[in-house]
């Protein structure tokens, strides 16, 4: 089965927000290497280079489905950013965003009663749970260390593989 014009376009779609993605986790690690807090600027890095990948499998998914990808440009991302609290719970608040759109492509994919797509999208509907969970347990952390403890928490980030 080839992919309906309108599955390879909302793919299309989530190509350019999980590249958009990339670039904001992109920036919160140049935020952090200023701070000085590898660890949470190594999180960052690998959260970045996460999106990167999703981006890449929803490629490679859409040509082997017969889609068109279309490279769209990618918007400018926030570059100012306040606390790490601050900026957890701007991850976690973003990680929900996304499940958001994998729900509605999931939704899309049944409506075009492509059983496939649905199938894939099911493995990025699984991480956005994790993501989600990852994100809010590291503002949790936060909050409960204080953020005058943020070296606990620099340390523990430094570890992710």
């Amino acid at each position: 089965m080839i992919l309906s014009r309108k599955l390879s376009d909302a793919l299309n779609e989530q190509i350019n927000a999980e590249m958009w993605s990339a670039n904001l986790y992109m920036s919160m690690y140049t935020h952090f290497v200023v701070l000085g807090l590898d660890g949470c600027a190594h999180w960052m890095r690998k959260q970045s280079e996460e999106e990167l990948e999703h981006a890449y499998s929803l490629i490679n998914y859409s040509v082997k489905r017969g889609g068109q990808v279309v490279i769209n440009p990618i918007n400018s991302v926030p570059t100012a950013w306040g606390s790490p609290l601050e900026i957890f719970e701007h991850v976690y608040k973003h990680e929900t965003y996304i499940s958001e759109l994998i729900d509605k492509l999931v939704d899309l994919a049944s409506s075009e009663k492509d059983k496939a797509t649905q199938d894939f999208l099911w493995s990025f509907v699984r991480e956005q749970v994790e993501e989600e969970a990852t994100a809010k347990n590291i503002a949790e952390k936060l909050k409960s260390y204080g953020e005058h403890h943020i070296a606990i928490l620099d340390h523990l980030l430094s570890k992710r593989c």
